[in-house]
């Protein structure tokens, strides 16, 4: 269990970590292709890896029905537990990002919407599990998808003080749940979500790079200590 003054670092995991394009766009084609819908090109797909699944389905499928919507969700899932989860890239330099954030003696955990399960197969897949004191995703049930929500529990079951936590994603929806938390947030550019967005929800600083993200955390963690 963390402790209240102990730093922590609460990072995304697709585009922040991993690159799951292939997998997540195959899948989503799989299951609008098995509602008898056409398949998306793929700068169309590209926008919608990051907010929660039944929130990608209804703008698709441009209906607000909930069983329409855990339809295409349920065709998701059988293929990306299957296939689409392992049909992923690890971004070169996290790696050494995360033991810097370790050899400093932060607190880490994983933030994301995806299906708690399949974050902590894909963290070890990678080899990344054994850099993370707790994985958080959502239930398959959907609750914790949306980040505010997600953060919220994060910092109550782990105790962990919002002063002195950082969260790490490349979408909106990063910036804007932690925002929600009193968390500040650092966006980064090699995922899914460009600048403006980022900047328009509020990131205090936005990073190129993995070893630039590894200097940003150094230098804010020595502002947290100073």
């Amino acid at each position: 269990m963390a402790q209240d003054r102990r730093v922590s670092v609460l990072f995304d995991l697709d585009g922040t970590l991993t690159n799951p394009f292939v997998g997540i766009t195959s899948s989503i084609r799989y299951a609008l292709e098995n509602m008898g819908y056409s398949s998306p090109a793929d700068e169309e797909l590209r926008r919608f890896i990051g907010p929660p699944l039944h929130v990608t389905f209804a703008d698709f499928l441009k209906t607000d029905d909930e069983a329409v919507i855990w339809e295409a969700v349920g065709h998701y899932r059988e293929r990306y537990n299957r296939i689409g989860k392992f049909e992923n890239e690890l971004i070169p330099g996290v790696k050494e990002t995360l033991a810097a954030c370790v050899d400093a003696g932060c607190f880490l955990s994983i933030a994301t919407s995806k299906v708690e399960y399949y974050a902590r197969d894909i963290l070890e897949h990678f080899d990344l599990m054994r850099f993370f004191d707790a994985v958080c995703g959502s239930a398959p049930d959907g609750s914790h998808a949306n980040k505010s929500d997600l953060i919220a529990h994060i910092l109550k079951s782990e105790r962990l003080d919002p002063r002195h936590a950082l969260m790490i994603g490349d979408r909106l929806h990063d910036v804007e749940g932690a925002a929600a938390n009193d968390v500040r947030a650092i966006g980064v550019l090699w995922g899914f979500g460009d600048r403006a967005e980022l900047e328009e929800a509020g990131a205090a600083r936005i990073v190129e790079t993995p070893a630039e993200l590894t200097a940003s955390i150094s230098e804010m963690l020595l502002l947290e200590r100073n």
